[in-house]
This record gives structure tokens, C-alpha cells and sequence, in this order.
């Protein structure tokens, strides 16, 4: 039977879900469409491992592989360490038995428990669930008020001093090695150490005929140097030092950088203090804010605390996440993410906060040179041509590969922190050594697959968005690196079985790319960047942030590749703000747009899927609501007083019950909702004056990874005006 499933994820989007949710259930009522739900937050995902709740997520990503698949995923929380643990706390304070968080395991059973918990941080959801390519743009009513009420954008100077700084060698993309299989085969990560121990990493690796297998490490030697070397620019160009990671997507990889990081900035601390730090499970990857209330335990806390504090005073200025609450960008692994932080950086017209409060050009650290020189080639050209204007550019759609869990760089157990100077092999089922390197004691190695159904589909999809738009469409591929090296071979030959004919289908560098893309966006043309996962990731944070201000109000559609759909609703990096806000003074900023967009395509899916034509009828009308609902300008203010998420929530129904009662098609609709629309009309000021009137004190949910339902329920469902109203339908 055809069913909808909305997620329940976390932070913001879930709370956001307490108040949108019961719109979406009392209007696909009526139509007869089925909604159900399935919780995949941290915290859930945490309970599953331990038998104390049902394993949503294995249970979706069985069904994302069936051509029923019909779901709506909101951005969820990928776990870094310190996050995994806090959820942790908070679970066992509400009763749950579970243990904690094993730092150094070391018995059978802590490997078990940390293994369990392994499943749970960073990027879990998203491999699971994606088993099709990611097409992802701005919806043209998105655009269209994007440039009738243009974003601010910060002003740029050709004197700025803002620069990324990058390795270049001796990281993952100088050392990266690629194959394809020339057949299905098992393989084997074997380390030999220089004393002729063998270690077997990773055991019984299965890949598929045709499949791309790469195999790459991170020097850490050479990654300290270049820390240091970074330091000291940003102190002798007096700019602010800010290092850029993707500690959550990345749960493995990256977390290990940002510990190299800090334990650069703070060398002589860590000399002086870091047995006893270690001793005390204090480690540099969780950031100054789990070491700060950790000191307070050691006798020599406070002369630590000072030793650290000393550094700051004479290193070079450090950005801030929150300069008011003195949270530095090594505060928390997950505060300062690439995909977020950088285009922030670029818009904001290359600054960043430092300790005052004030605005100040910074380095941008971003250790392996992947994909840095995008940031790079972003802010050379905003140094010579000024701030894009939102109001005249043209936009960037994405078609990322993503299927079958591609290209998960560092984020799973195919990533190693090297625990002996040797040789890492990856070895096939004959003994043939396939992919192999040199490693010292600490550096990072990590592999990854990218099967090559996957790729036929990216490059299919490619060619649909192309020739559907007639725009431009651009591989972000370099034949320098070793795994694009490998795709380029594959894309120019499936190209080939499609028809391109009056298509401008190109493949260019990442760099090139990006000059291409941004002179186009300032001529107010359209450019499709088709790029790997992690630069999908990337691509569709900076340049929504450049047009849209956000990255929230993207239409994101996944076609699965054995039929069916998953919808997802946008990004979620600014959900921990929200969150806190919502705490303090009863406000939520999140915007649902991403929902609503999610939501059209699903109905639409699902009148395909059941066969009923009111769920067509719905999402024409919500189709057309939303549109209402931006040139009315119904999103959440910026302050108090103004109407916040539910408020846009009532508006949104509000539209879509006037659309429903209009229109002709289905005249039992037209009905139905005919009374809701009257009742929302009559009603409107009383409402929104219910919905403002408990703004400005704090409100109690009950929790932060699994807030308490009613306590919730009853935050974000205010208007008892408004709640009779949709119970009456």
C-alpha cells in the first residue's frame, strides 16, 4: 500500500515537525493519502543499537531500495563525538540503561559497545538511505523572490587579506590511488609495519565488477608542519586563523584533523600538559569545549586553563563561533563546518568574528587541497568583482553523486588512524596488491567505493537536467587526482548512450569549474554543477547562501534507482542556533520552506504510487500556496513580536486550504476545505496574535536529542484558535 513516511530527525527540523506535521496529517486526510512517521534521530538511532526502540533506519533503508519508497527526510543531527556523547547523558538521565561511551576501548566487549556507537555518528543516515543520485535546486518561486527581495550581502575590498590556506601535497588528494575492478572481488586492507607485523585493517571487503575503489592518507607529519606554518601567517598578517573541517560528515577523518589543529595552536601547552590532559581522557579532537570543564577536575586545572589561555593571548586572533559566550573555532569539532562556514565567510564579504565582536579578514584553513581551491578561486573573484548581487545571478543546480553510499570519504570503517609506521595494501581474493602506500605512525589513511551503477546514474541524470533546463552543465572532475581520473573514463563513455546533441556538456577542474559558474552567475546565467558527494555537499551550501541568503529553500529530489522516491528538506547547520533561541524565548526561526518543497514531489509520487488523484490535487494547491506564501512574505521574522515557524505554518495552511477551496478539480475537496478556509480567514489576527503572545520567555521541551512529546506539542501548537480549526476539518 502507498504511504508517505515524514522522519522525525532532530534539533530544530523536529521541533519545526511538531507544529507542521499535523497540518500536513489533517489536510492529506481528506485526500485519502497515508502519513505515517519513523524516528531516525541520534537519539533513536542510539536506542535502536541497544534493543529500546525499532531500527527506523535499517527498517527505510530496506524500503528506499523498493520502487514503494515514498519519504520525506529532514536534515538530522550527524553526530561528532562530543554531540554522540551529550545524547548519551541525556538518555541515561531520562532512565535509559545504556553505557557510556567507550574513549579508550580496549577489551572485546568496549570494542563491541564503541562499535555499536561507531553506527550512530556522523553521516549515518544519509548512506543509508540514499540509493539514488541527488537533484538539487532552487525552485523557480524561490528564485524569483530571492531577487525581488534580495539577501544582504557584505561588501568585498580588492584589499582584503582573506585567503585559504592549503596543504597541497602529502594530504588525500595529492596521495589518492584509484582502480576499477575489472571484476567482483573480496578484498583485504592489510598494514605491515616496518617490524614485519601483519595488521588486517579491514577484512572481506566486497565490490562489483566495474566498481571504482580508491585508497589515500594524510601525512600527518607534514599536516603539522603546514599547521604551523599557517599559524604563523595568520600572526605576521595579523588576519584571524579559523580552521574549516567536516567533522560530522567526516566522522572519522576529520575529527582526527581538528585534534591536530588544536594541538598546533596550543603546542606548548600540549608539551607541557598533555600527559596529564591524556590521563585524563581530555582529548585535543573534542575541542576546548570538553577540555575547559574536564580541567576543572585536575589539581593543575587552573594553571592549565591559564597555559591555554596564554596561548590565545599570543597566537594570532582566533575566529569565533560566538564571541559574546567566548566560544572559539576550536571550540567544538561540529561548530564550524566547511559546507556552512565558508559560504558564510564569502557572503559576509570575507570575514569572520573575532573576540571583540568585531569583523576581520581571515586565513581559512582548510588542511587537504580536495577541494579548497573552490574557496579559493570564490574569493579571488569576489576580491576583484565585489559581492555577487542576489537581485541579477544567475543560479547553480546540482546533480550529485551520492547512490549506494559513493564517495563517503573518511566517514566509515574503511578509515584509519595508522598505529605503526609501514605499508598499507589493499589486497584482492588472489593475493595482488592493488592499491598500496607508505605510512608513518599517526598519519590518516582511508579508502572508498563508488559502485558504477551509481555512476551510469549520475551521468543519466546529468543529461535529464541538462536537456529539461537547456542549461550548461558542468562535471567538476580533475584528471590530476587519481579517483577523478578514473570517473572521467567512465563519464565520456556514458555519455555516449545518451543523446547530447545541442547540449553544452563540459568537464572541468574544480577551480576551473567554479570561474566558469561564478561568470556566469554575475551575467545572471545558469550553470548545473555535477560534482561527487562531498563537493555535492559543498556546492549546495555555497552557492544557495550566495542567491537564496540560506541554503534551507532548496527543492532536493533523490530518484531512487529501483523506482520510487526520497525527498529531503534542506540543510540543518543552523539548527542548533534555533534550538537555543526557541529555549530562551519561545521563538523559532527555522524555516519549513524545504518542507513544503519536499512535500510537493511526494504527493505527487504518491497519486502516481495509489492512484488516487486527490493526492495530485494537493500538491498542485500546496504548489501554489507556497508560492502565496513568499510573495506574502509569510516566512519567520528576524525579532521578536514578528510571527516565527508556526506562524509560517498557519499561513501555509491557511494558503492551501484557500487554494483547495478553489479549485474545480475535485469538487469533495473544493468541499471540505471550503469551511477550513472560511474558519482561517475569520480568524486570522486572533491566531497570530495566540501565536506572538508566548514569544519572549523561556519554554520547556523537555530535552535536547529526545525533547519530552507533549511538553513539545503543547510549545509548538500555541493557538488553541487554530488547533480547533484543523480538528474541525
Amino acid at each position: 500500500m502507498a504511504k508517505i513516511i515524514y522522519t522525525h530527525t532532530d534539533e530544530a527540523p523536529l521541533l519545526a515537525t511538531y507544529s507542521f506535521l499535523p497540518i500536513v496529517e489533517a489536510f492529506s486526510a481528506k485526500a485519502g493519502v497515508e502519513v505515517e512517521t519513523r524516528d531516525i534521530s541520534v537519539a533513536a538511532r542510539i536506542l535502536a543499537q541497544f534493543g529500546l526502540a525499532d531500527d527506523a533506519l535499517a527498517e527505510l533503508g530496506a524500503l528506499a531500495t523498493t520502487p514503494e519508497a515514498n519519504i520525506i527526510k529532514l536534515p538530522n543531527i550527524s553526530a561528532s563525538i562530543p554531540q554522540l556523547k551529550a545524547a548519551i547523558a541525556e538518555l541515561q538521565a531520562a532512565g535509559f540503561d545504556i553505557p557510556d561511551y567507550p574513549d579508550n576501548a580496549s577489551t572485546p566487549e568496549e570494542l563491541e559497545l564503541r562499535a555499536k556507537y561507531d553506527k550512530v555518528k556522523g553521516s549515518a543516515v544519509n548512506p543509508v538511505l540514499r540509493e539514488g543520485n541527488s537533484d538539487r535546486r532552487a525552485p523557480a518561486s524561490v528564485k524569483n523572490y530571492a531577487k525581488k527581495h534580495p539577501h544582504r550581502m557584505g561588501e568585498w575590498s580588492t584589499e582584503s587579506k582573506t585567503n585559504v590556506a592549503t596543504m597541497g601535497e602529502h594530504d588525500f588528494k595529492s596521495n589518492e590511488k584509484s582502480v576499477t575492478m575489472p571484476a567482483d572481488d573480496v578484498l583485504d586492507v592489510v598494514l605491515t609495519t616496518e617490524a614485519g607485523e601483519k595488521i588486517v585493517l579491514k577484512q572481506g571487503l566486497k565490490v562489483l565488477e566495474a566498481e571504482v575503489i580508491d585508497a589515500s592518507v594524510l601525512e600527518v607529519a607534514h599536516l603539522n608542519a603546514f599547521l604551523r606554518n599557517a599559524i604563523a601567517r595568520a600572526k605576521a598578517e595579523g588576519v584571524l586563523f579559523s580552521a574549516h573541517l567536516k567533522a560530522t560528515m567526516m566522522k572519522v577523518s576529520d575529527p582526527i584533523i581538528f585534534g591536530h589543529v588544536v594541538k598546533a595552536f596550543f603546542a606548548d601547552v600540549f608539551a607541557t600538559y598533555g600527559d596529564d590532559l591524556a590521563a585524563a581522557g581530555l582529548s585535543a579532537n573534542d575541542g576546548l569545549g570538553t577540555i575547559y570543564p574536564g580541567l576543572e577536575k585536575l589539581a593543575n586545572g587552573a594553571e592549565i586553563k591559564a597555559a591555554f589561555e596564554k596561548a590565545i593571548a599570543e597566537g594570532p586572533a582566533l575566529a569565533m563561533v560566538d564571541s559574546d559566550k567566548g566560544i572559539t573555532n576550536l571550540h567544538v569539532p561540529s561548530d564550524v563546518i566547511i559546507d556552512a562556514s565558508m559560504p558564510a565567510m564569502i557572503r559576509a564579504g570575507g570575514i569572520m568574528w573575532n573576540a571583540e565582536g568585531k569583523e576581520q579578514d581571515t586565513l581559512a584553513v582548510i588542511p587537504d587541497s580536495s577541494y579548497a581551491g573552490v574557496y579559493q578561486v570564490a574569493i579571488d573573484d569576489c576580491r576583484k568583482n565585489g559581492a555577487l548581487d542576489p537581485s541579477t545571478m544567475g543560479t547553480v543546480p546540482n546533480v550529485g553523486l551520492m547512490a549506494k553510499a559513493a564517495e563517503e570519504y573518511g566517514s566509515h570503517d574503511k578509515t584509519f588512524e595508522i598505529p605503526a609506521a609501514g605499508t598499507v595494501e589493499v589486497i584482492n581474493a588472489a593475493g595482488e596488491v592493488l592499491l598500496s602506500h607508505d605510512v608513518a605512525e599517526g598519519d590518516i589513511w582511508r579508502a572508498c567505493q563508488t559502485k558504477d551503477a551509481s555512476i551510469r546514474d549520475w551521468v543519466k541524470l546529468a543529461v535529464t537536467r541538462a536537456r529539461a533546463s537547456q542549461t550548461p552543465a558542468i562535471f567538476w572532475l580533475d584528471e590530476a587526482r587519481g579517483h577523478d581520473a578514473q570517473l572521467i573514463a567512465k563519464v565520456n563513455t556514458y555519455l555516449a548512450d545518451h543523446d547530447t546533441e545541442g547540449l553544452d556538456i563540459r568537464i572541468l577542474t574544480p577551480e576551473l569549474a567554479t570561474a566558469f559558474t561564478l561568470e556566469r552567475m554575475r551575467k545572471g546565467e545558469d550553470t548545473i554543477s555535477v560534482t561527487g558527494n562531498v563537493l555535492r555537499d559543498y556546492n549546495t551550501d555555497l552557492f544557495p547562501i550566495l542567491e537564496l541568503g540560506t541554503s534551507a529553500k532548496m527543492l532536493s529530489v533523490v530518484p531512487l534507482m529501483n523506482g520510487g522516491g526520497l525527498f529531503e528538506t534542506g540543510a540543518g547547520g543552523s539548527a542548533p542556533k534555533h534550538v537555543q533561541q526557541l529555549v530562551n524565548e519561545d521563538y523559532l526561526r527555522w524555516d519549513s520552506l524545504g518542507e513544503f518543497f519536499a512535500l510537493v514531489p511526494s504527493l505527487e509520487l504518491y497519486a502516481e504510487q495509489s492512484g488516487k488523484p486527490g493526492a495530485k490535487v494537493l500538491a498542485t494547491t500546496l504548489d501554489k500556496a507556497t508560492e502565496t506564501f513568499l510573495n506574502e512574505d509569510r516566512s519567520p521574522g528576524r525579532k521578536l513580536g514578528t510571527i516565527d515557524n508556526r506562524g509560517s505554518h498557519f499561513y501555509l495552511a491557511f494558503y492551501w486550504a484557500q487554494e483547495l477551496a478553489a479549485q474545480t478539480e475535485d469538487a469533495e475537496l473544493a468541499a471540505a476545505f471550503a469551511p477550513l478556509a472560511a474558519q482561517l480567514a475569520e480568524n486570522e489576527e486572533k491566531i497570530v496574535a495566540e501565536l506572538v503572545a508566548v514569544q519572549g520567555k523561556p519554554a520547556d521541551i523537555g530535552g535536547y536529542y529526545r525533547p519530552d512529546a507533549e511538553k513539545t506539542a503543547a510549545v509548538m501548537r500555541p493557538s488553541a484558535t487554530f488547533n480547533a480549526a484543523l480538528a474541525s476539518l
